[in-house]
């Protein structure tokens, strides 16, 4: 096992990550920041990560979260697949997309935050796409640096596996020291004491419980790095929960951050994405997976909602149908209200999307709508209670679901679950709580009979 120097911290983050930090240097935040996600996710990940930047003084203008239109990996690497892509092509969008915010801002160097695969696509372009001249930091969270597997004989084509080619090549050691790090940026891993899904030695979240995976925690550290725990997080909280910002911060600036809470503005302005499924948004033969494609001619109209009951208030506060682009907005939104987003489309289920007051203006609230699947269709009504930045802990988490305190599909034990769905019995329209440590969502439930589906979507 490669031993990479790794920072433990038991206290509370705002406390104990001062000491990895260098005090009152001051470094410049106006260096643009490009972030990358992981497989299968999207810009919108980034949303309350990008609050926090901005209400602690990073201009908005210099943040940049990235959408990969097909951004799922393939299941072998060196095997062309329909609707994924390669880690070559995943290099070659984010070398396009750093040249293009170079050109914007005319800064001579980005920072690169990368939360799990993104984190792989990073290294992959600082170290063979030419990325160490144009970065200056690099700050990975919940990165498979050395794999999700590294099983002899066990899908080795995968780059999460820890003995692909491309693995091999990203790891092999760089100068006298063995770094597993290219020279010139700085890198800062975030990782899990245990909790991350992706890093764990029994093979269960892959498929193959009491298969070894030849993985522990310490598998998103990388020897040269600053590695530093986050006790308790997730694979998901360890690049989007507050702690992993203040770690962040801290790295790039040499400053603790004023806050990790975000900033309320007076005036909010909503913006983003409708996006579909399959390898054609509009086609439902063409696949199930999702995509960053925009869903030309979706209709959006968002309601105003009573935030006990999730009923509407009224008309519609903005309806669009979509174009090319994809864009919905932009839609000022009040400040402190609760809204319902419902989107209609052909091929897909009329969703219904409930979300918490908006604190801040984003133009990363991406959308999309869902279908139903053929269990779905037997129920009276679906609700889907779903947490994109994190997942649910039924150990360490308060949470409750139509007042229900064990989550439908989430284990007793282990964070690798993001979303519950319930079935409800056919019957009239009625009220569907969500609640998760705090955060509470009111939504209303919908007949399947009429293609309807709800969602309650969380911020935190």
């Amino acid at each position: 096992m490669i031993r990479r120097r790794t920072l433990l911290f038991t206290a509370p983050a705002s406390l104990a990550l001062a000491a990895c930090a260098t005090p009152g240097t001051g470094r410049r935040r106006d260096t643009p920041v490009v972030f990358m996600h992981g497989n299968g996710d999207s810009a919108a990940l980034w949303q309350t990560t990008l609050w926090r930047f901005e209400s602690n003084g990073w201009a908005p203008e210099r943040l940049f979260a990235l959408d990969q239109p097909m951004p799922l990996s393939r299941d072998d690497d060196a095997v062309a697949q329909p609707g994924r892509s390669s880690t070559a092509e995943s290099m070659a969008f984010l070398s396009a997309e750093v040249d293009r915010v170079l050109r914007q801002t005319g800064a001579p160097k980005v920072v690169l935050v990368g939360n799990s695969r993104g984190g792989n696509t990073i290294r992959n372009y600082v170290q063979n796409g030419g990325g160490a001249a144009r970065v200056s930091h690099v700050a990975l969270g919940g990165n498979p640096a050395h794999g999700i597997w590294a099983i002899p004989g066990w899908r080795e084509g995968s780059e999460f596996s820890g003995l692909s080619p491309f693995m091999r090549q990203l790891n092999a050691p760089k100068g006298p020291n063995g770094d597993e790090v290219t020279p010139g940026p700085r890198w800062l891993t975030l990782r899990s004491d245990g909790n991350d899904k992706y890093a764990q030695p029994d093979g269960l979240w892959i498929g193959a419980p009491g298969k070894p995976t030849n993985i522990t925690a310490d598998g998103p550290a990388l020897r040269g790095a600053t590695n530093i725990v986050l006790p308790g997080a997730d694979h998901r909280e360890v690049s989007f929960s507050p702690a992993a910002f203040d770690a962040t911060w801290r790295f790039l600036t040499g400053d603790a951050p004023g806050a990790t809470t975000i900033a309320a503005e007076p005036r909010i302005v909503l913006d983003g994405r409708i996006t579909g499924l399959g390898l054609n948004p509009a086609d439902p033969a063409s696949g199930e997976f999702v995509n960053n494609l925009p869903l030309a001619g979706a209709q959006l109209n968002v309601y105003e909602t009573d935030p006990t009951t999730g009923e509407r208030r009224g008309a519609p506060a903005w309806r669009k149908t979509v174009g090319a682009d994809g864009r919905w907005g932009p839609f000022t939104a009040r400040a402190g209200a609760s809204y319902e987003f419902e989107i209609v489309a052909p091929g897909y289920a009329t969703t219904h999307i409930y979300r918490s007051p908006f604190p801040r203006s984003s133009d990363v609230i991406h959308l999309r709508p869902e279908r139903l699947a053929a269990a779905d269709r037997q129920a009276g009504a679906v609700v889907v209670f779903s947490r994109p930045r994190g997942y649910f802990d039924a150990q360490r988490d308060r949470m409750r679901f139509d007042g229900q305190t064990q989550l439908a599909g989430v284990p007793p034990r282990g964070a690798g679950v993001a979303s519950s769905r319930l079935r409800l019995a056919a019957g009239p329209a009625r009220t569907v709580e969500g609640e998760f440590n705090g955060e509470r969502i009111a939504g209303r439930s919908w007949p399947v009979a009429e293609g309807h589906l709800s969602l309650l979507e969380l911020t935190y």
